[in-house]
């Protein structure tokens, strides 16, 4: 697109001397966009355009540009992290309306003044070993998107530095939303962690964020607190002992977090957020994310042993209720030691909880917070694990709220948010921008429209504070998904109509003529992915867990011998006495679904999600000589063999369960060529799998540099699915089994 007149006159851009490091950031990228020198630094030029970031508002943060017929006045943001984002606007964003008033003076209201990652996958947490990834690259990409915050905190290393015993999994939980003690020491904890080990992670850390605030990103944490500390430790300091956090089934040996409330435990919290501000003045937040992945709050009731803990906050008989008060009021002690003592270095420093975890704790919590405290999640209305949200295409599945199937806010909302500001506190709001969390490993799905008009339902319930679960992914490798574009739009120019947006981006993409294919084939993938069933855990990170894609679907899944099986359990997230080693529709403790649920789903993807796919690759295969047509069916076919899979798991269940159900001769045979048709399927399937690896053009799968992982596949996928295939046909015809006594293996 050809840069406005106004812009197009613009010949000198300056910035303050002195000032943020962003006005120079941006005032570099617009020099940089319109081909021009280079900046100069000046206080008040008597020409040329200046750059430079305004008090902050009491308000809605904004972007105001006036720029003359001669190139001369102003760009500005009272959020610094918007003055790059609106630059780029500036040059390739407005409509002609928009441009029309850039001589008198053109103001834009954000729509949200917090935009942050959250759990961001490639950059901090589980994906952070993927391939190719260009982590200065893709903070620049989030903040032109118009993000406001950056997640900073990721490991150094592919994997934690934690104790554990062989026959174990629960290690790998330690990886993502590294705690405080993975990045400083305190007086009590010196020496637990190799001291490169911490430095190492504290270097990372430091330059993620440094990266971040040349954009004006606010760095911050998202940590798995008060987190479990190796046993060692408390064989020394036995005292010290708190709640044993760590899930039972997964874990081997008891893990336990420190007596929050002890003296000796509040200062070495205390130490460790003063040290790691003095090292990173800049932290503006810290995220908290517990009772899970080995970290949680004494006597809460979403502990998995169940309520338990040390004595100092505990100390005898008590009633229900009053147990949950004090654990809740704990927690916010714990909260605020941190955001007070980081306030000391930052004093707008916000320590924020995910809150649908305390069902019982839930209002003492809340009744107990400040301005300086929030909570976050994926809906205001949760109150622990029940997520009040159902599935927009087929109602009976609930559970949706935060994923791809969350479109809209319900009403109450905007009640539940009234009453949080009535508390004094600012909530955040999670909404999904990629497959993070819903269809890993995938990269670069397109679901334009229902992303934008999720952002638009949390402007209009009155949300400021939102955050994008799984980060943009690896942008790099998506170079025609028009999801930043959409977020950046929603962001700062939420009045645009998606119409606009989408067809702007198209014609950059596709040329004038195809324009219209583009945005078409776009809403066709939106409406196919809307129709798509939701699968507890499966459909976002248990479909990697549980190797959905490599591990042969044959009816007994124990046919195949030990032996022949490591390929895909040395990295499952199981144990060896966990059903879903021979159940797929179970895991721990847990159904994922039902034999009845398992047919309804299956149906649903032959009913209203392959007939959709077909006409999609039908449509597209004729235009795929231009690269934006090519890059998208690739992707069409990748969304494909992830929903074929998907089906394949739900057909295995079905199947299985339904021999197994029945001494009818009939009906066992009728199951078991179900069976044998869901096999055929799935052969097929695994074979347009390594059609797709070995094409070099597009990435579309989450890859891992440093070999395969537990949460993302590695270089030697391709060999894992040709084992695959000759694995199903060498033990297809093994008759239906689930060993019922999984459970009491040793």
């Amino acid at each position: 697109m050809p840069a406005p007149p106004a812009l197009d006159a613009i010949s000198r851009v300056h910035y303050t001397p002195g000032g943020a490091l962003v006005e120079r950031t941006a005032a570099e990228a617009l020099c940089r966009l319109l081909g021009i020198a280079p900046p100069t630094a000046a206080s008040s030029p008597e020409s040329g355009l200046l750059i430079h970031v305004s008090p902050p508002s009491a308000h809605t943060p904004w972007c105001r540009a006036r720029i003359d017929a001669g190139g001369n006045g102003e760009v500005t943001s009272t959020e610094p992290a918007l003055l790059y984002a609106f630059v780029h606007l500036l040059v390739d964003g407005l409509t002609e309306a928009h441009r029309s008033r850039l001589g008198e003076g053109l103001l834009l209201e954000s729509s949200f003044a917090w935009n942050r990652p959250l759990y961001d996958s490639v950059l901090t947490q589980v994906a952070r070993t993927v391939r190719d990834f260009d982590e200065a690259s893709y903070i620049e990409q989030l903040a032109r998107a118009g993000f406001t915050h950056l997640e900073a905190n990721g490991l150094a290393s592919t994997m934690p530095y934690e104790p554990g015993v062989s026959t174990e999994f629960y290690r790998a939980f330690y990886s993502y939303g590294p705690g405080l003690l993975q990045f400083v020491d305190s007086d009590l904890s010196r020496g637990l962690y190799d001291r490169s080990y911490v430095r190492a992670n504290l270097e990372r850390l430091k330059r993620v964020a440094a990266e971040g605030l040349k954009y004006g990103l606010k760095p911050g944490l998202l940590c798995y607190e008060p987190r479990a500390m190796p046993e060692p430790f408390f064989q020394r300091h036995p005292y010290l002992r708190g709640a044993r956090v760590d899930h039972p089934f997964r874990s081997h040996v008891p893990r336990y977090t420190l007596a929050q409330d002890h003296p000796v435990s509040r200062e070495h919290y205390r130490q460790l957020i003063h040290n790691l501000m003095r090292e990173v003045p800049e932290l503006a937040y810290l995220s908290v994310w517990t009772n899970d992945s080995g970290a949680g709050f004494e006597h809460t009731s979403s502990l998995y042993v169940g309520r338990n803990g040390g004595p100092y906050l505990i100390r005898e008989w008590r009633t229900h209720d009053a147990i949950a008060r004090a654990a809740g009021e704990s927690a916010v002690r714990w909260m605020r030691l941190l955001q007070e003592t980081a306030a000391e270095v930052n004093p707008d420093f916000v320590v924020s909880l995910r809150i649908d975890a305390f069902r019982d704790e839930h209002d003492h919590i809340t009744a107990a917070m400040d301005k300086h405290l929030s909570v976050e999640g994926p809906s205001l209305l949760v109150k622990g694990y029940d997520m009040p949200y159902r599935h927009p295409r087929y109602p009976d599945q609930e559970g949706v709220a935060g994923t791809i199937f969350h479109t809209e806010m319900d009403p109450r909302e905007a009640t539940a948010l009234a009453r949080y500001r009535g508390e004094g506190i600012e909530p955040s709001v999670s909404y999904s921008p990629g497959s993070s969390f819903n269809m890993e490993p995938l990269l670069g799905t397109p679901f334009p429209r229902t992303l934008h008009g999720k952002l638009m339902s949390l402007r209009e319930t009155g949300i400021t504070r939102v955050s994008a679960h799984g980060g943009l992914l690896h942008l790099d490798k998506t170079p025609y998904w028009p999801h930043p574009a959409v977020i950046q739009q929603a962001q700062l120019n939420p009045e645009r109509p998606i119409d606009d947006i989408l067809l702007e981006l198209a014609r950059t993409w596709a040329g004038e003529a195809r324009a219209g294919d583009l945005v078409a084939a776009w809403d066709a993938i939106d409406e196919a992915v809307s129709w798509t069933p939701f699968i507890y855990l499966y459909s976002f990170f248990g479909f990697v867990w549980y190797r959905a894609w490599i591990r042969p679907l044959v009816p007994n899944l124990e046919a195949v011998p030990e032996a022949e099986r490591r390929y895909y359990e040395d990295f499952i997230v199981t144990v060896k006495n966990n059903p879903n080693n021979v159940d797929l529709s179970r895991d721990v403790m847990f159904t994922l679904m039902t034999p009845a649920q398992a047919a309804a789903n299956r149906q649903g993807f032959d009913t209203h999600v392959f007939p959709r796919l077909d006409a999609i690759e039908a449509t597209l295969a004729p235009l795929a000589g231009e690269p934006v047509f090519r890059d998208l069916l690739v992707r069409v076919r990748a969304l494909r063999a992830w929903t074929t899979a998907q089906r394949n798991v739900c057909a295995w269940t079905e199947g299985v369960y339904g021999y197994l159900g029945t001494s009818d001769p009939a009906e066992r045979a009728r199951h078991r060529a179900a069976l044998q048709e869901m096999m055929d399927l799935d052969i097929q399937n695994t074979r347009l799998l390594l059609a797709l690896w070995e094409q070099q053009e597009t990435e579309w799968i989450l890859v891992s540099a440093a070999g395969e992982t537990t949460f993302v596949f590695g270089p030697n996928l391709g060999d894992h699915l040709q084992r695959k295939i000759e694995l199903t046909e060498r033990y297809r015809d093994a008759e239906p089994y689930i060993d019922p006594d999984v459970l009491w293996r040793i």
